[in-house]
């Protein structure tokens, strides 16, 4: 996105690349700006257009899905490298989450749903190192929210479904008869609760990680080449070791706001399958 030309038209914009420390432009800081992106194909102005992070999540979905396409088309009982891997990552989940969060008897019939979520939701942050790619999808409040909506139309489906109306209304609301007189309140604060404050802390939680990490890595990322220029090169060095810690940790965050996701869905689900008081 181009800027307009200050008052002096000869100033280097903050944004060109050959802009440095000592050469007359500003350090071009990321903003708002660095997760906007031009469409593919499409008007944005009639909302029908496709842009990179479309393209990043339906390459996501892609890889996700081909991997174990891959991996269990032909399943073997002395499994073979790819395999072996696939069945770890979802042996990951299903023992150490799902297993761990609802049971064997009870989360057995949401371990596919929970994989599928971990892995993609991992996926969508791994474009954030992955060159030419360089930008996670879940940064951008949409996919996160949409996911958790997924989660949450689940988790409130299967709250009715198992209780029915009353006794499902009775446990999002935490009704608890032994409360006595403060139980209206704590209906109330309950309720708003598990209705609204779940559900958006839930995406936001994921978003504002893979926001707030995407941000530190371009600030390094720019600043390393701003500061390649006569003295500011020996400060250029140690911005880009700080890309090269920041990427490592970006690697161990995607992997655990994977989990954490996963991990809260199926203890949204664990709380619909309680019994209420």
């Amino acid at each position: 996105m181009k800027e307009s030309a200050v008052s002096d038209p000869t100033q280097v914009l903050a944004f060109e690349t050959d802009c440095h420390i000592f050469d007359g432009c500003g350090f071009p800081g990321p903003g708002l700006h660095s997760f906007l992106f031009e469409p593919l194909w499409g008007d944005p102005e009639s909302n029908a257009y496709f842009n990179k992070p479309m393209l990043l999540a339906l390459l996501g979905s892609i890889i996700v899905v081909g991997f174990f396409w891959a991996a269990f088309r032909k399943p073997k009982v002395v499994p073979g490298k790819l395999q072996m891997v696939a069945e770890a990552g979802y042996d990951f989940v299903r023992r150490g989450i799902v297993y761990e969060t609802l049971g064997k008897k009870e989360g057995e019939k949401y371990v596919p749903f929970m994989v599928s979520l971990f892995f993609f939701v991992w996926m969508l942050n791994l474009w954030s190192i992955i060159p030419v790619a360089q930008f996670p999808v879940t940064s951008i409040i949409a996919y996160p929210a949409i996911l958790a909506a997924i989660v949450y139309l689940t988790w409130m489906s299967v709250t009715f479904k198992r209780h029915g109306f009353v006794g499902g209304f009775k446990n999002i609301t935490g009704y608890d008869k032994s409360l006595g007189a403060i139980l209206p309140m704590v209906m109330v604060i309950e309720f708003f609760s598990n209705v609204i404050v779940r559900p958006f802390t839930h995406a936001v939680r994921l978003f504002a990680n893979m926001f707030a990490g995407h941000t530190l890595l371009l600030l390094f990322t720019i600043a390393s080449w701003y500061l390649l220029n006569g003295i500011g090169i020996a400060y250029a060095g140690v911005s880009f070791v700080m890309v090269i810690v920041m990427t490592a940790f970006e690697l161990f965050i995607q992997a655990v706001q994977a989990y954490v996701f996963v991990l809260l869905a199926c203890s949204f689900i664990q709380g619909a399958l309680a019994e209420h008081h």
